[in-house]
């Protein structure tokens, strides 16, 4: 940035809100000239500086890419629409945190998909950056637009605007990534040799190297490499050992308030419960564990570099971990005289344990949040949840006699079979949560009930046995709410709803085509951003977008879709194969459940894949 462009900035930070999402220079970053290293990437986050600064990815591969000499990676995240209007009325493009570097500068700018609804960001980014939105409109000074994240799994609704996916775990993934640029810099390839080259690395996708051909109907005949360097399926890569995998010791500390204040301390990675509703326990399998030795070593070195009073124990399903209770003790133990407190936020209702809700409460006590997900027992073995209203009721009476008297509880509406007794069984289920309450001796039941019912809306997503099936209409979701909403009047219970119309635009784009493209750019030109914020959220300009691109949005959301249809993400290998997901939705569709992978090989596919699931190996060896 100019000294020009740096007079404008100092003149618009007076203006915004939070200035601080745009000064950078917070304690623990990383600055390395850009001048002096051979490959530059921009870490984008498509939302608030307080989002990004939260996300634990982003953080782990910031520090890995600045640990390689050679490279330098710097943090951008989405300019708030005050900051971002008047960025654009001054002419002043987007820039790094670190170095205040506009993003076209930079070799690589990689954007993080964690939600949907922030795709419309991603393109208000690139035009602020000056870099041209579609791929095909990129020449050789522009830079490589790349992408990863749990949403990069159905890569195709971003297709025409993203130059190269990293599927799957990153960290191995993106240093080859940088060090291929860095090589290809240094042999003077044109962009699209380079692009050839990236598309060789297993585990990324390179859109541009596929051609999808579409049936009479709208569907999806088939998607086939168009060049040799393009394999019929791309591998999701699988870190296999997290105990030596690369984590953060430092990482940098926000001036101002964000959404997740704290150490976030990755005790493991995948999920073996085998929700079918739940994408995350599908793409992140297998389950790999780190150390209680090594956990406690980052515990230190993230204690020590940043000064947090709070500890996340974070992963799919923290209450699986084999060390769980020991960890807590050895944590508090630990941090007890720095009063530093340790929450545990993903705690499944099964495996709650009393004493490490007292252990962590000795500190402080954070919120106890838990997931029933439905109502009745029919309706959590159709989505294979494992739990039972016993547990339910079990651990909040644990938590309330420990001294909570604040507890959230998440449900879904709308999931594959759900009747009006399913709704029902939600209120009846707060209602035995109040009565477990009031179970507990006053002398020893803190005051102040409170138990947040929230409900969101069931979205199909892309490898879990519920991808074919159709999302309830608007119409019925918002009936659905009504019903709900009067089966939770009761005393000390508030019900707090998700806007149906985000859920559906969001089912539309996660099952979507390359097509969907076409109308995420329509939108964005139309004025949509910011559209996982309801103030912004502009639904009917979204469906204005849709019906101006001759799409139809229910094609996507409310279509059941036959086993035998070419799926738009079938390009990926996921590791759970397509037959293992068919014959979870059988079994959902006949109340059956599935054990948990703990317990032995549900046959998943992830075996196909000599390293990648140790649990199976280790069941198998002689």
């Amino acid at each position: 940035m100019n000294s020009a462009q740096e007079e404008i900035l100092e003149r618009l930070l007076e203006k915004v809100q939070k200035p601080a999402r745009y000064t950078g220079g917070e304690m623990n970053t990383a600055v390395k000239p850009i001048s002096e290293c051979d490959v530059s990437f921009a870490f984008c986050f498509p939302d608030t500086y307080d989002i990004a600064m939260s996300h634990l990815g982003m953080k782990i591969l910031y520090h890995i890419i600045n640990k390689q000499p050679w490279a330098v990676c710097e943090r951008v995240c989405a300019p708030w629409p005050d900051m971002g209007d008047a960025m654009r009325r001054e002419g002043l493009p987007l820039f790094s945190l670190e170095s205040r570097t506009p993003i076209r500068e930079f070799d690589l700018v990689g954007f993080t998909l964690m939600y949907e609804m922030s795709y419309s960001n991603i393109l208000e980014m690139l035009d602020l950056g000056g870099i041209p939105i579609y791929a095909r409109d990129r020449s050789e000074g522009d830079p490589l637009v790349v992408a990863g994240g749990p949403c990069a799994f159905n890569p195709e609704p971003l297709a025409y605007f993203i130059d190269a996916y990293m599927i799957g775990d990153g960290e191995d993934v993106m240093v080859r990534l940088c060090q291929t640029v860095r090589e290809s810099k240094a042999a003077r390839l044109t962009r699209e040799e380079t692009l050839r080259a990236l598309a060789r690395i297993p585990g990324v996708y390179v859109p541009r190297f596929y051609d999808v051909a579409y049936n009479d109907d709208g569907t999806v005949r088939s998607i086939i490499p168009n060049d040799p360097c393009a394999p019929e399926k791309v591998r999701r890569c699988v870190v296999t050992d997290l105990e030596h995998a690369e984590y953060p010791e430092t990482i940098p500390v926000p001036f101002t308030d964000i959404v997740f204040d704290r150490i976030t301390l990755e005790i493991m990675r995948g999920c073996t419960r085998g929700c079918r509703f739940c994408q995350a326990g599908m793409i992140y399998r297998p389950v790999r564990e780190r150390s209680m030795d090594r956990l406690l070593e980052i515990a230190d070195n993230l204690e020590n570099s940043t000064g947090y009073e709070e500890i996340s124990l974070s992963s799919l399903s923290s209450g699986d971990y084999s060390c769980l209770p020991e960890l807590i003790r050895a944590l508090m133990d630990r941090y007890r005289e720095k009063r530093v407190s340790v929450s545990l936020p993903s705690m499944r209702i099964d495996n709650i344990v009393k004493q490490s809700l007292e252990e962590t409460s000795k500190v402080k006590k954070s919120g106890l949040t838990l997931a029933p997900e439905a109502g009745t027992q029919r309706m959590r073995d159709v989505i294979n949840k494992g739990v039972t209203e016993e547990d339910l009721v079990r651990a909040v009476t644990d938590a309330f006699d420990s001294g909570w008297s604040s507890v959230k509880l998440y449900f879904m509406l709308g999931l594959p079979t759900e009747t009006d007794e399913d709704l029902r069984g939600i209120g009846e289920l707060a209602q035995k949560v109040v009565g477990a309450y009031f179970s507990i001796p006053k002398p020893r039941r803190a005051p102040g009930l409170r138990v947040t019912c929230s409900a969101s809306v069931f979205v199909p997503k892309p490898f879990t046995p519920f991808q074919w099936v159709a999302q309830d209409s608007l119409e019925t979701i918002r009936e659905k709410q009504e019903h709900l909403r009067e089966y939770l009047r009761i005393k000390g219970v508030t019900f707090n709803w998700h806007e149906s119309g985000l859920s559906f635009l969001e089912a539309c784009i996660s099952r979507g085509d390359r097509r969907i493209g076409d109308v995420i750019y329509t939108a964005w030109k139309n004025g949509c951003r910011f559209d996982g914020w309801n103030e912004y959220f502009k639904y009917d300009t979204w469906m204005e977008a849709f019906s101006a691109c001759g799409l139809d949005p229910a094609f996507y959301a409310y279509r059941t879709r036959p086993f035998s249809e070419t799926l738009p993400w079938d390009v990926i290998d996921a590791g759970v194969t397509k037959e293992y997901l068919m014959r979870e939705w059988e079994k959902a569709v006949r109340t059956e459940t599935t054990r948990d992978c703990r317990k032995g090989c549900n046959g998943c596919g992830l075996q196909r894949w000599k390293g990648a699931c140790p649990a199976y190996e280790n069941a198998h060896s002689v």
